[in-house]
This record gives C-alpha cells, structure tokens and sequence, in this order.
C-alpha cells in the first residue's frame, strides 16, 4: 500500500472511525486521529488500528506547554508504539519532545503556520509582520534544528523546506491537500495531492474528501493513483 496519503478521521467517536476504517480497507494504510476523536475513544481508536489491524497512525495533538510537561506527556504517549506526534514548533517545545520520546520510535513533527492562517490571522494573533512563507519557512529550520524528526507546513511552502540543509533526511508532511474540485473549506493555503508530493512532500494529510465520498475507499484510491511516481 501506498503510505503517502494520511486519511484524517475526522468523525466524532470511535465508533464512526472504526464504521470508515471498515470502508476504506486495504485502500488506505495511514490514518491521523486529532483532538476532536479524544473525548470520542481516540486513544482506544489508534491502539485498535495500530495494534489488531496494522495500520500506521499519525496522532495530531499539536502540544504546547512549558517543557517539563511536554517531556512527561511524550514520554506517556510514546508507549503507545504510534507513528506520528505533532507539537507546535517553538525550539524550546520540540527540544522537549525529543527528549521525551527518546528511546522510542515515535516521530516528533514540528507545526510551522497553520494551513487555515493567512497574513491576516498572523496580524491579529500578534505574529510579527513578514510573509506568511518565509516565516513558515523561519519556523520549519529551526524547529529542525532543535530536533524535530520532520514539519507540518501547507504544500505551498514544501519545496521550500526541502531545500533546507536543515531538511535533509526530515519528514514534511502537508495538510491543506484538496483534489481537483473539492471544496476548500477552512483552508487557506491549498495544493493537489501530486503538486504537494511533486514539491517535496512526504506524506499528505486528506480527511473530507475522502470521508465525505459516497465511496471512501474509491476517493482514496482516486488520490494515491494520482500521485507521483515513487
């Protein structure tokens, strides 16, 4: 299976992840499972998918907090032999997370400028005046620097962060994917599946999409067959 596309399980509870993961079968091999599935099971889910059918999991939590408890709570979750861990990319907090999750195999993604921002957001939340790339960018070497094991940025900064010295051997893996003709929704700074993977990408991240598709598996399909050669 083709492990580039990450379907989010964006559903409210377990079960309805499950009912999908059911769906989408062989056709998808890596799921993320993000704040709003915790209060639904989303632990019991990821322990499911990772340990009884095999899957991979990415496990999107974006932390932040002071270091000593954001080495506590990667070292706990660490032992859940998961994948993915995302934490906000501010040195201090990755420097924290890796120091946390040492020993294991779990993988500590940076979150740069989130792919629902635009300048405007950044304005109001008191970021500093630049281009919302360059800052991504800014943001994507530094919190390689301190030891993160790869970076969530949009598509449109991708290659960009590959080019890094930073970048070599790192992950970068997009949100903010949408087919040809899938609505935007909240996302601000968008790419195609192949122009994401084709500027560098690792991994894309797609969850309406495909779980809003009459067929879910097909959709996913539809997405990975779109994809640039390995």
């Amino acid at each position: 299976m083709d492990d580039r596309l990450i379907v989010a399980l964006d559903v409210p509870n377990v079960v309805q992840g499950l009912a999908l993961a059911d769906k989408l079968g062989d056709a998808v091999d890596f799921y993320k499972i993000g704040l709003g599935m915790l209060t639904g099971g989303g632990f019991a889910l990821a322990n499911e998918l990772k340990g009884e059918r095999g899957k991979r999991v990415f496990l999107d939590l974006k932390l932040f907090d002071i270091g000593a408890t954001i080495e506590a709570a990667v070292r706990g979750l660490a032992q859940y032999d998961l994948d993915f861990l995302t934490v906000h990319g501010d040195p201090q907090v990755v420097r924290a997370a890796a120091e946390g999750r040492r020993g294991a195999g779990l993988k500590i993604l940076a979150v740069t400028v989130l792919t629902s921002l635009d300048r405007a957001d950044l304005d109001a939340n008191l970021i500093r005046p630049g281009d919302i790339h360059d800052i991504t960018l800014e943001r994507a070497a530094r919190a390689l620097a301190a030891g993160a094991d790869g970076v969530i940025a949009s598509p449109q900064e991708a290659a960009m962060i590959r080019a890094l010295p930073e970048a070599a051997g790192k992950l970068i893996v997009t949100p903010g994917v949408r087919p040809e003709g899938a609505a935007t929704g909240d996302q601000k700074r968008i790419a195609t599946p192949a122009q994401a993977i084709g500027d560098g990408a690792d991994h894309i991240v797609v969850g309406r999409p495909v779980w809003q598709a009459a067929d879910p598996a097909a959709a996913a399909r539809s997405i990975i067959a779109s994809l640039p050669r390995r």
